[in-house]
C-alpha cells in the first residue's frame, strides 16, 4: 500500500481499531488516534504525539482534532452498554461530534464502519443508533463518505470456542446457518484500502464460509475435547428473542443481536487470507 495523507482513528483501541493502527504503524503512515485512556496505544508503540487524548461524547473536546487530517476512518460503537453511555450516547452521538468536526475542517473523506446486514434489522437495538450515524454520514455535502458493513469479527466467534471449553455447544435448528466472519487484520487492511475507492456502501466477509455447525466442531477440534453439540428447536430462539426485546437494552441488547441474526444465513463478499481454525489455534486451552 502506497503513503497516504494523514489519517485520523477513532475507535482506535477496541479491537478493529488496534488492527488499523498496527497496520498504519507497519506501513509508517502519517496518521493520529483518538482515545480516551492513551497507554494501549502507547503499548503498541505509537508515539505521544499521534495520541489525541479525549472524550469523543464531549464535542468540546474534539476542537480541532481534525485539522490537517484527509480521511478519519471510525470503528468506534459499543457492543454491551457500560459506564452509564447507551448506544444513542457512542454510536450514533459520539461519532456525529466527530463527523461535525470532520465537516467543519474539511476533511475528504470519512470511513464508517457499521455491521453487515444493518439495515435489514431496524429493530434491533443495538444496530438501530449504527445504521443512523451511518444514514447522516452518507447525507454528507461537505465530504466523501463511505460505510463499510463487515461480517462478525473473529473475536465474536470466540463465544463459539468458549462455549466448547465447557464441554457443549448449543445451536438452533440444524445448525446450518453460514457466516463468513472476519479477522480483524483483514478487515483493517480492507478499511484502509478503501480511502482509495468511490463506492460510499461496501459489504466484506472473511475469506471462508462455515455453517455454525462447523464453526462449532472447529473449536472443539482446536481444544482436543470429543464434539457435543446439543440442537435446540428454532421456536426456542424465537420465544427468547420476543422475551428479550421486552426488556432494557442496557442488558439485553447483544442477547437482542445474537438471537436475531442466528435467524438467518449471514455471507458477505469474501475477503481476506486469515482463517478461523488458526484464529481458534491462538486462543487459550
Amino acid at each position: 500500500m502506497g503513503k497516504v495523507k494523514r489519517v485520523l482513528v477513532v475507535g482506535s483501541t477496541g479491537y478493529l481499531g488496534s488492527h488499523i493502527i498496527k497496520h498504519l504503524l507497519a506501513e509508517q503512515d502519517d496518521f493520529k488516534a483518538i482515545a480516551r485512556n492513551k497507554n494501549k496505544l502507547l503499548a503498541l508503540g505509537v508515539k505521544e504525539s499521534q495520541i489525541i487524548e479525549a472524550q469523543v461524547t464531549d464535542p468540546d473536546a474534539l476542537a480541532g482534532v481534525c485539522d490537517n487530517i484527509d480521511t478519519v476512518i471510525s470503528c468506534l460503537g459499543i457492543t454491551k452498554q457500560r459506564d452509564g453511555l447507551s448506544y444513542q450516547a457512542v454510536d450514533y452521538q459520539a461519532n456525529l461530534n466527530v463527523l461535525c468536526e470532520a465537516e467543519r475542517a474539511g476533511v475528504r473523506k470519512f470511513i464508517y464502519v457499521s455491521a453487515f446486514n444493518a439495515k435489514r434489522y431496524p429493530g434491533v437495538r443495538l444496530l438501530k443508533a449504527k445504521e443512523a450515524f451511518a444514514k447522516r454520514l452518507l447525507g454528507s455535502k461537505s465530504l466523501s463518505p463511505c460505510v463499510i458493513r463487515p461480517n462478525g469479527f473473529f473475536s465474536d466467534i470466540a463465544e463459539f470456542y468458549n462455549m466448547a471449553a465447557t464441554g457443549r455447544v448449543y445451536l438452533f435448528g440444524t445448525g446450518d446457518i453460514k457466516l463468513n466472519p472476519i479477522h480483524g487484520a483483514d478487515l483493517a487492511r480492507y478499511c484502509l484500502e478503501a480511502m482509495n475507492v468511490e463506492q460510499q456502501e461496501i459489504d466484506v466477509g472473511g475469506p471462508e464460509t462455515l455453517s455454525v455447525k462447523a464453526i462449532a466442531k472447529l473449536a472443539f477440534i482446536a481444544q482436543n475435547k470429543r464434539v457435543e453439540i446439543t440442537y435446540l428447536p428454532d421456536w426456542v430462539r424465537i420465544v427468547l428473542l420476543i422475551g428479550i426485546k421486552m426488556l432494557p437494552v442496557k442488558w439485553a441488547g447483544p442477547a437482542e443481536f445474537f438471537l436475531t441474526l442466528m435467524g438467518n444465513d449471514a455471507v458477505a463478499p469474501n475477503y481476506g487470507e486469515h482463517r478461523l481454525v488458526d484464529f481458534f489455534a491462538t486462543l487459550p486451552k
